[in-house]
């Protein structure tokens, strides 16, 4: 397994995560359909796992990054960067 694999896998749970976090404090609304300690409850678990998922989104994002071999545009400045952007994309 390389970096794509673990770069795509993360982001996908972090996406996952997310999705999971607003299911859980929505449905627990929609369920109690007023906002008391259960309801905030929720949103306290909601609020750590879009977190979660947002770190796991970013942390994917730069492992496909790397990957690709897009790092030089990170640290590349004028006409350094336009042959890195030739390079990547060649025609």
């Amino acid at each position: 397994m390389n970096i794509l694999f673990w770069g795509l896998t993360i982001g996908t749970a972090g996406k996952v995560l997310l999705a999971v976090g607003v299911i859980i404090a929505h449905s627990g609304i929609v369920k109690e359909r007023k906002i008391d300690s259960e309801v905030l409850r929720g949103f306290k678990i909601e609020h750590t796992i879009t977190i979660l998922g947002l770190i796991m989104i970013v942390l994917g994002y730069f492992m496909e990054i790397y990957f690709y071999g897009f790092t030089p545009f990170l640290t590349c400045s004028g006409a350094e960067c336009s042959a890195a952007i030739i390079h990547a994309f060649p025609q």
